[in-house]
């Protein structure tokens, strides 16, 4: 019996060049920064995996890279975009390419996967509707898809914008995702 590679390699396992070199033969395939064996799907726990390399356990994804984990969208964004609870007192490796941000966040707004801290999909949809420089066709896909596999609609993501007073670009959030709904019904 032929000893069976680990699921995520990482310059950690083996050096760069030498992933890179499996990549080429077709042995491995590049995931974020990591190289996965070509039998390996690429799911949500593989992706999740590919972050926990690099990951501070304090750190959460998300916005476009929790979307990414949750497989919303094919490719994870240049620069991931992480945050962490308000005093945690943590940051990303310097070798990450990453944007962090301190948030208030509730324990229900984190799911763990395979070990990783990623916002729930309705939280990253909120997230994603209030914080996006740009609204654009990745973003509107990421968030569409991300409410159809989680089953929710406009109205659970309303009701939760409008439970909390006072909120930095709450209307801009809501217009964008009635935008969303107006465009899903036209189709």
């Amino acid at each position: 019996m032929t000893p069976r590679l680990p699921s995520v390699l990482s310059a950690y396992d083996l050096p760069l060049v030498e992933l890179q070199c499996a990549a080429l033969d077709g042995e491995l395939y590049a995931l974020d920064s990591c190289f996965c064996p070509i039998d390996e799907f690429d799911t949500i726990h593989l992706r999740a995996r590919a972050l926990a390399v690099v990951l501070d356990p304090r750190i959460i994804a998300e916005r476009m890279t929790a979307a990414w984990v949750w497989a919303a969208t094919l490719n994870p964004p240049v620069n991931h975009e992480l945050c962490v609870a308000i005093g945690a007192r943590t940051r990303p490796p310097s070798s990450l390419r990453a944007v962090l941000r301190e948030v208030v966040i509730d324990a229900d707004d984190i799911d763990t996967i395979s070990g990783v801290s990623v916002t729930s999909r309705l939280r990253t949809v909120i997230d994603l509707a209030r914080f996006s420089e740009s609204f654009g066709p990745r973003e509107s896909a990421a968030v569409s898809t991300l409410m159809a596999d989680g089953a929710f609609g406009y109205e659970e993501c309303a009701a939760v914008l409008n439970a909390r007073r006072n909120l930095p670009q709450k209307r801009l959030a809501l217009t964008r995702l009635e935008s969303l709904g107006e465009r899903s019904a036209t189709v």
